[in-house]
């Protein structure tokens, strides 16, 4: 009963449907258009403004602190020797009462350039370490055909041992292995594995493509594995907390060595910076003095004397004549 019937219309709408609508002239239109020109020119400089101002002045970092309690980013991170550095690892356990028998780590950050735009591919390593810290045994398979090697592998502690039969396990990932090693009559027949096992491929680089089986799998059955992750970063477990301070360097220095022989020696040297930490610890940053191998400072004394040796040579022919 309250509503309007059709037709009617409610009191005031019939004169604003009367009122024509406004049209905006094109003065109007031609300001605005103006305004808003000027509006993006002056974005436009202040950003220029901004590009052309110099970068604010970072302060140098201070090298030692003063005070027991500081600000860490206003001070150079301070390195260590590494027997000063296992000794503090060492005493951290004491102190946190964490398991004494601990894994300890080291992050090898790397320089992987070369010259002008190439660099060195990431890769992975194998090295037999002076002093065990695991009774893992690694999982290595044996390709031969031939059974008197067969044999040979099995008692040498081959996880698997077969021929060509393997390879479509292999491919269906129903057969799995940490290493893969080959005699030479067989590696023509195992191609189809190239792309499944990449580098674990059998090759003679890794030593792990020859006749020598017994030798073969006694390397790669306890052998130390480690591989380049994110492009120039190694995460690798080299020791036991509980080992002998000496043990756990020198199995640093051998991972240390064995990675730095993946660049030729006339560049940079490969590692850049290495931290060693414990399961439970903070990472220390250590110096490199006295961890690269020395092969680099060698050959440049021999080419020294070398060009002094040839400089001589004119002056002493003269002095002859």
């Amino acid at each position: 009963a309250l509503a309007p019937r059709c037709g009617w219309v409610l009191p005031g709408l019939e004169q604003r449907l009367a009122v024509p609508a406004t049209v905006i002239p094109a003065s109007a239109r031609f300001y605005a258009a103006a305004a808003k020109t000027a509006k993006k020119d002056a974005k436009r400089g202040r950003q220029e403004k901004v590009k052309d101002k110099p970068p604010p002045r970072r302060r140098p970092l201070m090298t030692k602190p003063v005070d027991d309690v500081y600000l860490t980013w206003l001070y150079r991170r301070p390195s260590y020797e590494l027997e000063q550095a296992v000794g503090m690892l060492k005493k951290f356990q004491q102190l946190d009462f964490t398991h004494p028998k601990q894994f300890v780590y080291i992050n090898v950050f790397l320089d992987m350039v070369l010259q002008k735009k190439k660099k060195v591919d990431p890769f992975s390593g194998s090295v037999t370490l002076p002093h065990r810290f695991t009774d893992e045994v690694n999982k290595v398979l044996v390709f031969t055909e031939n059974e008197q090697e067969a044999e040979v592998a099995r008692e040498h502690g081959a996880a698997i041992v077969g021929g060509v039969e393997l390879i479509k396990w292999i491919l269906e990932d129903e057969i799995q292995a940490d290493f893969y090693v080959a005699v030479p009559a067989i590696i023509p027949k195992l191609i189809p594995l190239r792309g499944k096992l990449k580098r674990k491929y059998p090759s003679t680089r890794r030593n792990s493509l020859g006749s020598d089986i017994p030798k073969m799998l006694q390397f790669f059955r306890e052998c130390h594995e480690y591989t380049v992750e994110d492009e120039n970063i190694i995460k690798t477990r080299i020791a036991r907390l509980d080992m002998p301070t000496e043990h756990i360097m020198a199995n640093l220095k051998t991972v240390i060595h064995d990675i730095c022989t993946f660049k030729p020696s006339n560049y940079d040297p490969i590692v850049r910076k290495l931290v060693i930490r414990s399961s439970t610890s903070e990472g220390l940053l250590l110096n490199l003095d006295g961890i690269l191998p020395q092969v680099d400072k060698v050959e440049e004394k021999e080419e020294e004397n070398a060009v002094d040796e040839d400089q001589e040579k004119p002056i002493q022919e003269s002095v002859s004549t």
